[in-house]
């Protein structure tokens, strides 16, 4: 999907710089083109500067996703969410960080939430780092406990997982 999202900006790469922006924090494009956070509207010249382009960069890119049926369902649809990896510790809730050998493989999370499950925990939160924004994807998973030592090693016994940290 990220693929064909990016394609159509191929000749545009400042305007790639922008797309990779909206979706990673999850703005929306209103009908009126104008960046938003459910109901905050987002400056463009301050997406802008994240992005490290002109102000007009941004214009033209929601001028583009409102002229494209599939960027124009994806962005006004997508929805940030709370990641609550940093404040977890303080909630008293646990956080597992796993690092796959490869991101792509089938199953890591299903055997992951299994072994936390076989534990006694359960999971309030799991969050998987998207492998096209990320060379180094991982796995943050949020538990109701903090994490017992055992379950680290079980979770590091199971196929696919290059690493586990806690915290």
């Amino acid at each position: 999907m990220w693929s064909t999202v990016l394609k159509k900006f191929e000749k545009h790469p400042a305007q790639q710089k922008v797309i990779k922006i909206l979706f990673e924090r999850g703005f929306q494009v209103n009908d009126e083109g104008k960046v938003t956070s459910g109901s905050i509207e987002i400056p463009h010249t301050q997406l802008a500067k994240e992005a490290g382009v002109d102000r007009r960069v941004v214009d033209a890119t929601t001028d583009t996703i409102l002229t494209d049926e599939l960027l124009t369902n994806i962005f006004q649809n997508v929805k940030s969410i709370p990641f609550l990896r940093d404040v977890a510790p303080s909630l008293g809730l646990g956080v597992i960080i796993i690092t796959p050998d490869d991101a792509a493989n089938v199953g890591i999370l299903s055997n992951v939430s299994k072994v936390i499950s076989d534990h006694g925990l359960s999971i309030r939160q799991a969050v998987s780092d998207d492998p096209y924004f990320n060379n180094e994807a991982k796995l943050t998973i949020i538990t109701d406990a903090k994490i017992p030592g055992e379950l680290v090693s079980d979770i590091l016994d199971l196929q696919g997982v290059k690493g586990v940290s806690i915290y």
